[in-house]
């Protein structure tokens, strides 16, 4: 499980520091008013929380196409309802509340932040340990899940 933690962050973070670096600070000429590594710290915990939630929807559906689905119903409203199409204002408090379980959520307000806002760490630290936690606690839930079904299987 770690192994496809790692492949896909390491992907995704060359990627982002490519975009911003390449494309926005340069071709666009737009400056970026916090610090990058701050920045990209959030990002790999961030992935680290989503990835782990890929792989227990992986766990709990039972072929490729209920993954897909479960996916479809789960990632789609995290993404609309993170903060970065939908203002967290603007959503009923039981809504807004839910929100804050999605590491989605989190990195929308640490980007918007640094990126923004030049925010410090002693600014973003909440929305760095949130999808740590959540991250640990997906991942070591979808293990413990995973290893149960391989004892039920042998």
């Amino acid at each position: 499980m770690a192994s496809k933690v790692w492949a896909t962050a390491i992907v995704v973070l060359l990627a982002a520091v490519l975009s911003l670096v390449v494309v926005v600070e340069h071709i666009l000429s737009v400056p970026i008013a916090g610090s990058l590594l701050l920045f990209l710290t959030g990002a790999a915990l961030s992935l680290f929380a989503t990835t782990a939630m890929g792989i227990r929807l992986a766990i709990v559906g039972r072929s490729m196409p209920q993954f897909g689905l479960l996916l479809i119903l789960v990632i789609l409203p995290l993404e609309m309802l993170s903060g970065g199409m939908t203002p967290g204002e603007s959503m009923r408090g039981i809504v807004r509340t839910l929100m804050e379980t999605a590491p989605t959520t989190h990195f929308v307000a640490l980007a918007q932040a640094v990126l923004y806002r030049g925010a410090g760490l002693s600014v973003v630290w909440p929305q760095l340990l949130a999808p740590a936690v959540i991250g640990v606690t997906l991942f070591a839930g979808s293990l413990m899940l995973f290893r149960r079904r391989l004892q039920a299987l042998g």
